[in-house]
């Protein structure tokens, strides 16, 4: 009853290796299972000296056998090496030669082993002589060399009469037998043949240092610029103590996505609405993850155009100096310029193709950050510098401005959408899961993300205090020291960001790419070819390009839309946790993950709420056409 799809993948799968693997298992667990189901009954029957497939035994209503003959006495079970002949070589190779299991009987004066050696008559004497003592039977092992996962042990074989427990069922001998085997054929996952032919999941040879890459390049942009806005309203303690717990929920949030990336045994959650519709269903999940997924992907690709093209012409005023004023080229038009420059970049065709740009980005990203506080503190503050906590005439807006500050520092934590998509890019089994490269390479990432939001934070406060500018410390540090500091080291810097935004942008655009390709194999049962490739990241480029000329009053309606994406971050995958995990009710983990999630829904709001009340404060020009 399968598509033509899923069967062609069927066959491919098991004309593989992992399929004839998985073929060979099942061949030996039925024979297996056969053979001690036989051992079993023989067992229970101690009369009967043998039972086999290809010998009937008619038995009367006393009891006895309607057929006289002679019955063979079962030799040895040495033709177990027949079922591990159809394993793989270095599995045959590993295969000792066996184990003895004593099977007791009624009768058991003393233990002999029977051999293949004794004639007709010799076997019917010691049938006759020893019919109910015990025997050595021979079955088939463990291949050498496998070992159990970690956090599994194989249950103690108890002596003596425990040897007819549970745990020395035929069924669990079987299985316990041939867990090694499976172990190393590996964990296998439910194919989708699409994901081959979508550009997250097309290549899995990603690694714990592609992981910190793309993890460095997407936690680590300009957001973590504008942190030092936050302290004036809340001071020097609570703006560095508010920092700290933001930083350390976050990345909490983000060991949880890593292990729930393989939550299920057999599949995996490749893209963050996959694995919210997992955890709260299939149209919960695409209404509470889609529209916060598609803004911080598709919203943060217009922002980076914007912000990419006013540094793009800061750097040139820069280096042009007093003979390009007025600019021959407009604000719109280096808008246009970054753009082009990000659709040639976007033509790398997955995730994994882009590691050497994430590694650029990170690198600038950290250079950039690490370049604006040490220039900031190296230079003498302004005159009129101040540390008071800002005051507001009125408990509303001493409320709204406190919330405002807390969005600031929840915005610069970033990349949690992110995720999934970047594990989903690497390889995995039952014995090398891919969690573990993952947190790896997120743990080096978020560290270097900590040591330089920390310095920009508090480093831009001490410099500028609360003169701080409203486009953060580069922009303060352009203003206040643009005569100061040389005009090589300011067109560095501004140019590092730049390239940093043009290899955020691809990272960003990659689940759009993603969600477009997906539509169209969906719809055509192919792949898509380089020309249709191509065409949808240039669409999608200047498509961006479109709306933030267009409607360049979004930028105020950034705390609403940021305060509805927050629990993305901060509290989805708290709920996930619960909802795929289900911890114990009131312990620990359920206690820790329920509070997580209902602040950071509780927050969510109050950050939407306060993005409201600025718009209503401050008023909206809705201007089309007409960027600042």
């Amino acid at each position: 009853q399968c598509s033509g799809t899923e069967a062609r993948a069927a066959r491919r799968f098991f004309s593989s290796t992992h399929g004839i693997a998985l073929h060979h298992a099942m061949v030996v667990v039925v024979l297996q299972v056969c053979m001690q189901l036989s051992l079993s009954l023989r067992k229970c029957y101690p009369s009967v000296p043998c039972l086999s497939f290809s010998l009937l035994a008619r038995q009367r209503k006393d009891g006895a056998f309607s057929d006289t003959r002679p019955l063979p006495v079962c030799p040895p079970l040495h033709h177990h090496h027949l079922f591990f002949s159809t394993l793989p070589h270095h599995l045959q190779e590993n295969h000792s030669s066996s184990l003895t299991v004593t099977h007791t009987a009624r009768r058991a004066p003393r233990t002999r082993r029977r051999t293949h050696s004794k004639s007709s008559k010799g076997r019917m004497a010691a049938m006759a002589e020893g019919a109910g003592e015990p025997e050595l039977v021979s079955i088939p092992v463990t291949p050498r060399g496998l070992s159990t996962p970690e956090g599994m042990s194989t249950p103690p074989v108890r002596r003596g009469g425990a040897a007819t427990s549970g745990a020395g069922t035929p069924v669990r001998r079987v299985v316990e037998g041939l867990r090694g085997y499976l172990e190393e054929v590996g964990h296998l996952t439910r194919l989708n043949p699409q994901d081959a032919w979508l550009p997250i999941t097309e290549s899995r040879s990603g690694n714990a240092s592609y992981a910190a890459f793309h993890s460095l390049n997407a936690g680590l942009g300009f957001q973590a610029l504008l942190l030092p806005l936050a302290f004036p309203a809340l001071g020097w303690s609570w703006g560095i103590i508010s920092l700290t717990v933001a930083y350390f929920w976050q990345l909490y949030t983000l060991s949880i996505l890593v292990k729930l990336h393989e939550a299920v045994p057999g599949r995996r959650y490749n893209r963050y609405v996959e694995l919210a519709q997992a955890a709260f269903g299939e149209k919960l999940g695409v209404w509470l993850a889609l529209f916060p997924t598609i803004y911080l992907s598709a919203g943060t690709a217009t922002a980076l155009i914007l912000v990419g093209g006013e540094t793009m012409k800061l750097f040139y005023q820069i280096v042009c100096g007093p003979l390009c004023t007025p600019s021959p080229i407009s604000t719109v038009e280096w808008y246009l310029v970054f753009t082009s420059l990000a659709v040639i970049l976007s033509q790398l065709p997955n995730l994994n193709s882009i590691a050497g740009l994430s590694l650029i980005g990170g690198a600038t990203a950290i250079m950039y950050c690490t370049m604006s506080w040490v220039l900031s503190v190296s230079q003498q503050r302004p005159a009129a510098v101040s540390y008071e906590q800002v005051r507001s005439t009125s408990f509303g807006s001493s409320l709204f401005s406190t919330l405002n500050a807390l969005g600031i520092i929840a915005f610069a934590f970033r990349g949690h959408n992110l995720s999934l998509e970047i594990q989903a890019t690497m390889p995995s089994t039952f014995k090398h899961p891919a969690h573990v490269p993952m947190w790896r390479g997120a743990k080096a990432a978020y560290l270097l993300i900590a040591m330089c939001i920390f310095p920009v934070a508090i480093g831009g406060y001490w410099a500028y205090g609360n003169m701080m500018p409203a486009g953060g410390i580069l922009t303060a540090l352009y203003i206040f020291h643009g005569h100061d500091i040389s005009r090589g080291l300011l067109a560095a810097t501004f140019l590092l960001v730049v390239f940093n935004c043009l290899s955020s942008f691809q990272i960003y655009s990659m689940p759009v790419f993603d969600s477009f390709e997906a539509f169209y194999t969906g719809r055509t049962n192919r792949p898509c070819s380089v020309w249709v490739r191509s065409g949808f990241r240039i669409f999608y480029g200047f498509i961006s390009l479109f709306i933030g000329i267009a409607l360049p009053f979004l930028s105020s309606l950034a705390g609403l839309l940021g305060g509805l994406t927050l629990p993305v971050t901060f509290a989805y995958p708290c709920f996930m946790w619960i909802c795929i995990k289900k911890p114990e009710r009131f312990s620990y983990s359920w206690y820790v993950n329920w509070g997580l999630a209902l602040l950071g829904t509780a927050f969510s709001l109050a950050s939407s709420v306060g993005g409201v009340w600025s718009i209503i404060n401050t008023g909206m020009k809705l201007k089309f056409f007409k960027p600042n």
